[in-house]
């Protein structure tokens, strides 16, 4: 049976309301970071007042370990590693 313990749950309050805060203020952040590319269009760099903005395109290089694992299942499996960890949730 699950372990029990009533004091804990203003902690786990307290918890959610920070989880609840973080996500409104990460989408406030997404607003204004798409307000602040809106402006500079194609533009890479904005000048706003005592502060330099860049949005600079880059080029990333990544493997494609689902494809990987299609093409060469065998050779995957042999390089795959497994693990094992807790994952924390609240319900």
């Amino acid at each position: 049976s699950p372990m029990s313990d009533h004091n804990m749950e203003p902690k786990i309050r307290e918890l959610m309301e920070l989880k609840r805060m973080k996500e409104e203020l990460e989408a406030e952040i997404t607003t204004l970071e798409d307000e602040v590319k809106a402006r500079m269009g194609d533009e890479e760099t904005l000048l706003a007042g005592a502060f330099k903005v860049s949005w600079k395109p880059y080029t990333a290089s990544r493997f494609d370990s689902a494809r990987f694992k299609k093409d060469h299942a065998e050779l995957a499996a042999a390089y795959t590693k497994t693990t094992t960890a807790r994952r924390f949730s609240i319900n």
